[in-house]
Protein backbone atom coordinates (compact mmCIF):
# COMPACT_ATOMS: atom_id res chain seq x y z
CA UNK A 1 0.00 0.00 0.00
CA UNK A 2 0.93 3.62 -0.55
CA UNK A 3 -0.15 7.07 0.54
CA UNK A 4 -0.98 9.82 -1.79
CA UNK A 5 -2.30 12.78 -0.68
CA UNK A 6 -3.41 16.06 -2.67
CA UNK A 7 -3.96 19.72 -1.54
CA UNK A 8 -4.49 22.90 -3.24
CA UNK A 9 -4.61 26.85 -2.41
CA UNK A 10 -5.52 29.94 -4.22
CA UNK A 11 -3.31 32.80 -3.81
CA UNK A 12 -4.58 36.44 -4.27
CA UNK A 13 -1.14 37.69 -5.44
CA UNK A 14 0.92 37.56 -8.82
CA UNK A 15 2.57 34.43 -9.84
CA UNK A 16 6.37 35.87 -9.87
CA UNK A 17 5.79 37.18 -5.93
CA UNK A 18 4.13 33.37 -5.31
CA UNK A 19 6.87 32.00 -7.29
CA UNK A 20 9.70 33.82 -5.62
CA UNK A 21 8.74 33.36 -2.21
CA UNK A 22 7.43 29.54 -2.07
CA UNK A 23 10.43 28.43 -4.03
CA UNK A 24 13.19 30.71 -1.68
CA UNK A 25 14.46 27.91 0.06
CA UNK A 26 16.79 29.72 2.86
CA UNK A 27 13.32 31.64 4.17
CA UNK A 28 11.34 28.78 4.77
CA UNK A 29 11.74 29.16 8.44
CA UNK A 30 9.43 32.33 7.82
CA UNK A 31 7.22 30.76 5.56
CA UNK A 32 6.23 27.61 7.07
CA UNK A 33 5.55 27.52 10.72
CA UNK A 34 6.60 23.54 11.20
CA UNK A 35 10.34 24.40 9.68
CA UNK A 36 13.23 25.76 12.20
CA UNK A 37 16.55 25.57 9.56
CA UNK A 38 17.75 24.89 6.10
CA UNK A 39 20.45 24.12 5.36
CA UNK A 40 21.69 24.17 1.78
CA UNK A 41 23.99 21.56 1.20
CA UNK A 42 24.69 21.59 -2.75
CA UNK A 43 22.90 23.17 -6.12
CA UNK A 44 23.76 21.45 -9.38
CA UNK A 45 21.58 22.89 -12.54
CA UNK A 46 18.49 24.07 -11.02
CA UNK A 47 18.50 21.16 -8.54
CA UNK A 48 18.94 22.10 -4.83
CA UNK A 49 19.92 19.36 -1.87
CA UNK A 50 18.95 21.22 1.35
CA UNK A 51 18.28 19.62 4.97
CA UNK A 52 15.02 20.60 6.61
CA UNK A 53 15.06 20.22 10.36
CA UNK A 54 11.50 20.67 11.87
CA UNK A 55 10.83 22.18 15.28
CA UNK A 56 10.64 19.97 17.92
CA UNK A 57 7.41 17.72 18.14
CA UNK A 58 5.09 17.40 21.49
CA UNK A 59 7.89 14.49 22.35
CA UNK A 60 10.75 16.93 21.60
CA UNK A 61 11.99 14.75 18.53
CA UNK A 62 13.44 17.26 16.34
CA UNK A 63 13.01 15.34 12.41
CA UNK A 64 15.17 16.61 10.23
CA UNK A 65 16.22 15.01 6.38
CA UNK A 66 17.80 15.90 3.45
CA UNK A 67 15.59 16.81 0.03
CA UNK A 68 16.13 17.84 -3.17
CA UNK A 69 13.98 19.92 -4.94
CA UNK A 70 14.24 20.89 -9.03
CA UNK A 71 11.96 24.02 -10.08
CA UNK A 72 10.69 24.33 -13.58
CA UNK A 73 8.97 27.93 -13.81
CA UNK A 74 8.44 27.56 -17.81
CA UNK A 75 6.09 24.20 -16.71
CA UNK A 76 5.39 26.24 -13.68
CA UNK A 77 6.42 23.11 -11.39
CA UNK A 78 8.67 21.86 -9.02
CA UNK A 79 9.80 18.21 -8.09
CA UNK A 80 11.15 17.41 -4.95
CA UNK A 81 12.08 14.31 -3.35
CA UNK A 82 13.39 12.79 0.09
CA UNK A 83 17.11 11.58 -0.24
CA UNK A 84 17.25 10.98 3.31
CA UNK A 85 14.05 9.10 3.76
CA UNK A 86 13.69 8.08 7.17
CA UNK A 87 10.50 6.22 8.38
CA UNK A 88 8.92 6.59 4.36
CA UNK A 89 10.14 4.40 2.10
CA UNK A 90 9.57 7.00 -0.42
CA UNK A 91 8.44 10.41 -0.68
CA UNK A 92 7.77 12.34 -3.98
CA UNK A 93 6.38 15.73 -4.16
CA UNK A 94 5.04 17.77 -6.79
CA UNK A 95 3.98 21.40 -6.59
CA UNK A 96 1.94 22.92 -9.57
CA UNK A 97 1.24 26.62 -9.91
CA UNK A 98 -2.02 27.76 -12.15
CA UNK A 99 -2.39 31.47 -12.80
CA UNK A 100 -6.62 31.78 -11.87
CA UNK A 101 -9.11 34.81 -12.31
CA UNK A 102 -8.86 35.14 -8.23
CA UNK A 103 -4.59 34.44 -8.37
CA UNK A 104 -2.07 31.42 -8.71
CA UNK A 105 -3.38 27.87 -7.49
CA UNK A 106 -0.70 26.24 -5.43
CA UNK A 107 -1.16 22.19 -5.56
CA UNK A 108 0.57 19.96 -4.13
CA UNK A 109 0.70 15.97 -4.67
CA UNK A 110 2.95 13.67 -2.79
CA UNK A 111 3.26 10.19 -3.09
CA UNK A 112 4.92 8.10 -0.56
CA UNK A 113 5.01 4.90 1.45
CA UNK A 114 5.48 4.35 4.96
CA UNK A 115 8.74 1.61 5.46
CA UNK A 116 7.40 -1.77 7.86
CA UNK A 117 9.13 -0.62 10.55
CA UNK A 118 7.83 3.27 10.67
CA UNK A 119 5.99 4.35 14.07
CA UNK A 120 3.12 4.76 12.01
CA UNK A 121 0.93 3.63 8.57
CA UNK A 122 0.67 4.57 4.82
CA UNK A 123 -3.35 5.77 6.68
CA UNK A 124 -2.50 7.38 9.60
CA UNK A 125 0.57 9.41 7.56
CA UNK A 126 -2.10 10.34 4.55
CA UNK A 127 -4.36 11.43 7.53
CA UNK A 128 -1.05 13.64 8.85
CA UNK A 129 0.22 15.17 5.92
CA UNK A 130 -3.36 16.45 4.87
CA UNK A 131 -3.92 18.05 7.91
CA UNK A 132 -0.58 19.47 8.33
CA UNK A 133 -0.94 20.57 4.19
CA UNK A 134 -3.95 22.69 4.97
CA UNK A 135 -3.03 24.42 7.75
CA UNK A 136 0.98 25.01 6.24
CA UNK A 137 -0.73 26.32 2.70
CA UNK A 138 -3.52 29.10 4.55
CA UNK A 139 -0.26 30.18 6.62
CA UNK A 140 1.98 30.21 2.92
CA UNK A 141 -1.29 32.19 1.63
CA UNK A 142 -1.39 34.59 4.18
CA UNK A 143 2.01 35.53 4.62
CA UNK A 144 2.14 35.96 0.27
CA UNK A 145 -0.71 38.07 0.59
CA UNK A 146 0.43 40.20 3.16
CA UNK A 147 3.42 41.01 0.96
CA UNK A 148 1.70 41.34 -1.56
CA UNK A 149 -1.01 44.43 -0.35
CA UNK A 150 2.08 45.83 1.54
CA UNK A 151 4.17 45.96 -1.95
CA UNK A 152 0.77 46.82 -3.62
CA UNK A 153 0.42 49.94 -0.92
CA UNK A 154 4.02 51.01 -1.02
CA UNK A 155 3.48 51.17 -4.87
CA UNK A 156 0.27 53.68 -4.56
CA UNK A 157 2.13 55.60 -1.59
CA UNK A 158 5.41 56.36 -3.92
CA UNK A 159 3.68 57.33 -7.02
CA UNK A 160 1.90 60.44 -5.12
Amino acid sequence: MAGHTENSITIDAPFDLVWEMTNDLENWPRLFSEYASVEVLSREGSTTTFRLTMHPDENGKVWSWVSERTPDREKRMVRARRVETGPFAHMNIVWEYAELPGGVQMRWTQDFAMKPDAPVDDDWMTDNINRNSRTQMALIRDRIEQVARDSESASVASSR
